[in-house]
């Protein structure tokens, strides 16, 4: 009997050892996978706005990247951080990154922005966010700052998330809720934040 407690021990710890390295594993693939976007990111905006730097607004603003290219850079001051943004919302991006849904604006389109990420790696702690908080966000059209001014939960399927705003300009993002669970869940947190330049 005792030998038989000492395995199923030896077993339950070997177990639990293998989940805890996969599950390091796993986030520094997911923290690696985000420094080679955000430095293609800055690559990017580097490269566009030394060719551009004396008129950006001639940069015409299209939705016609490929999905999984790197568009751009969110910064969240409040919880210091950078994050890339990516092209499509498909697990790949959101692996890499916060995902843009390619149906709605981009920033300077006087449109809803949507961006999505995990809740667990690129939106850690987007719950202690607050009305008045800014954001960045930077692409090769410059630099467009917003204000946020209300939070929500909304079911998984409410899709009044993604309505045009036009003409007024709002970045929306969107994480998993509650932001303790472990699997995904029905319920999706909202952060709405209006252009203030």
């Amino acid at each position: 009997m005792n030998k038989l407690l000492m395995m199923l021990g030896s077993i339950l710890l070997i177990s639990g050892l293998a989940c805890s390295i996969f599950a390091v594993s796993e986030i520094i693939k997911h923290e690696e996978a985000q420094s080679e976007s955000i430095k293609e990111a800055k690559r990017i905006i580097l490269k566009d706005s030394g060719e551009n730097s004396d008129n950006l607004d001639s940069i015409k603003i299209e939705n016609d990247y490929e999905v999984g290219e790197v568009i751009g850079i969110l910064a969240i001051p409040e919880l210091k951080r950078e994050v890339p943004i990516l092209s499509g919302t498909n697990e790949d991006e959101l692996e890499k990154g916060v995902g843009h849904y390619s149906t709605t604006a981009l920033p300077g389109q006087n449109n809803r922005i949507f961006l999505a990420g995990h809740r667990d790696t690129v939106f850690k702690k987007m719950g202690e966010l607050q009305k008045g908080d800014r954001l960045t966000v930077q692409m090769e059209t410059g630099v467009h700052e917003y204000e946020i001014y209300a939070t929500l939960v909304v079911d998984e399927n409410d899709l009044s998330v993604l309505e045009p705003t036009s003409p007024e300009e709002i970045l929306t993002l969107s994480t998993c809720y509650p932001f303790e669970y472990l699997s995904s869940t029905e319920e999706r947190f909202i952060i709405n934040a209006k252009k203030i330049k």
